[in-house]
């Protein structure tokens, strides 16, 4: 315990001041999500900025790629958070939250196998990147999940939950370990967020499928 507390100590002495803001945005982003607040999408932008530059710089190259996707998300989500809800007019609407359908769950997972192997073999054939099936995971998989959170799916804290678990020991690995520890806390907000969601949903009258 001793010798883990101070690893953490010597990273954050040796953590650049642009992961720090990282971390801080990415934070204020995810509990600003479990609020169901808009302005996490600000949040997403500032910090997914910031880390497409730091993965770039330790050979991360998928997860950089993913961060430019994750800006341009930030403004769909925003749009579709506060504009791309329906009570039966042509008026706008702030969006409500939804459950996913069995067909839909089954999709998504094909979805992210599928690239995710693919993505994963070109990179180790052609690239220096590290870890470059889990890497492709994570970006495959952080990729639509993204989307199902713009869209206020609520079973995409269920998606997040293994993603943050799978992604952690990748950024120890490459030496950003506070980004490693944000991670480890997004499990266990995510977990929070899927319940506050799903209050919310039931609390609308809804019932999620089986």
């Amino acid at each position: 315990m001793e010798s883990w507390l101070q690893t953490m100590l010597d990273a954050a002495q040796s953590m650049s001041l642009l992961e720090v803001a990282a971390v801080v945005f990415a934070m204020a982003y995810l509990l600003l999500a479990v609020r169901e607040n808009v302005l996490c999408w600000l949040f997403a932008f500032l910090s997914t900025a910031i880390y497409t530059v730091l993965f770039w710089d330790v050979s991360l190259l998928m997860d950089s790629a993913l961060n430019v996707y994750y800006m341009a998300m930030a403004v769909y989500g925003w749009y579709e958070w506060t504009r791309g809800g329906s009570n039966g007019d042509d008026a706008p609407h702030p969006l409500a939250v939804r459950a996913m359908s069995a067909r839909q769950h089954a999709l998504v997972i094909a979805a992210i196998a599928i690239l995710s192997i693919s993505s994963g073999y070109l990179l180790s054939e052609h690239s220096n990147a590290a870890w470059p099936y889990i890497d492709s995971f994570t970006t495959w998989a952080s990729v639509i999940t993204t989307y199902l959170v713009a869209r206020k799916y609520l079973q995409n804290w269920l998606y997040w939950i293994v993603i943050d678990a799978v992604s952690a020991p990748l950024y120890v690995e490459r030496g950003l370990h506070l980004t490693a520890l944000l991670f480890v806390a997004y499990v266990v907000i995510s977990v929070v967020g899927y319940f506050k969601w799903r209050e919310h949903f039931r609390n609308n009258g809804q019932v999620i499928a089986a």
